[in-house]
């Protein structure tokens, strides 16, 4: 079987969020497919199988659990099959356990078209000041919990508490607040499924891209994620659905045998 490493939502390596992507003839068992992703020791692997209808059907495994919906591995799977594969057109159609997606070659970047998640306002857990060491200004829920800080400065400076977070009742945590020289930056922290900081998530922004759109009025946001590694998106909010375009590069090509 062939493996890639892509950094995904980065013009350079070592930069991003880096995912592994296997491409099938058909599929593996699930259990199989978990040890490759916890083997692999990355936030997400993604797998795809092409039907017979020229699309493609993939999954996504974190080093815990299988999930629903990623972003960055789904960039990374479409950068693989455009410029390893020879996909000859310009839109690619994944179907996944969230539905259809796709992903188009459009000014330079590759755009992922996602379903919208606008966050439903709650009042703040009861153990969320401590996890994070500051009152947040809004939390709010959908797959994740969005929490609303003051600036840049105090989401780039968070240590948050990742046993709390743990045991939150959602995947993740999207820490956010406006950017200094973007519309918004973020943080996101999923411990739950394996990853204690996922340093690009794409799938955080059909959450935040709602609702800063909302915020901002504005429908096309310059997004960063401010993790250790960081990465750039762009986000364009079209009624239920997103846009999240990006860049992406390959680190690695192999082989897995077993």
């Amino acid at each position: 079987m062939k493996i890639f490493q892509v950094d995904a939502f980065t013009t350079q390596t070592f930069k991003g969020n880096p995912a592994a992507v296997v491409p099938l003839d058909e599929w593996l068992d699930d259990k199989t497919m978990q040890n490759i992703a916890i083997e692999n020791n990355l936030s997400e692997t993604a797998f795809f199988v092409e039907k017979d209808d020229g699309s493609y059907r993939i999954r996504w495994f974190t080093p815990e659990t299988e999930v629903d919906l990623c972003g960055h591995a789904t960039l990374a799977s479409a950068h693989v099959l455009f410029n390893h594969l020879g996909y000859p057109d310009k839109q690619i159609v994944f179907d996944s356990n969230s539905g259809k997606l796709t992903v188009e070659v459009r000014d330079n970047l590759l755009w992922m078209n996602f379903p919208s998640n606008p966050p439903d306002p709650i009042p703040v857990p009861k153990l969320l000041p401590e996890a994070i060491g500051v009152i947040p200004f809004y939390t709010g829920v959908n797959t994740d919990l969005l929490i609303l800080l003051e600036d840049e400065n105090t989401v780039r400076s968070l240590k948050p508490d990742l046993l709390i977070l743990k045991k939150m009742e959602v995947r993740g945590v999207i820490v956010t607040a406006p950017g200094d020289d973007v519309d918004f930056v973020s943080r996101f922290f999923a411990p739950k499924v394996g990853v204690p900081e996922d340093p690009v998530t794409g799938s955080a922004h059909t959450v935040l891209t709602p609702f800063w759109s909302k915020r901002l009025s504005k429908d096309k946001l310059h997004a960063r994620q401010i993790s250790k590694r960081g990465g750039d998106l762009e986000c364009i909010q079209k009624g239920d659905r997103v846009e999240i375009g990006g860049s992406a590069v390959t680190y690695l090509t192999g082989s897995i045998s077993f």
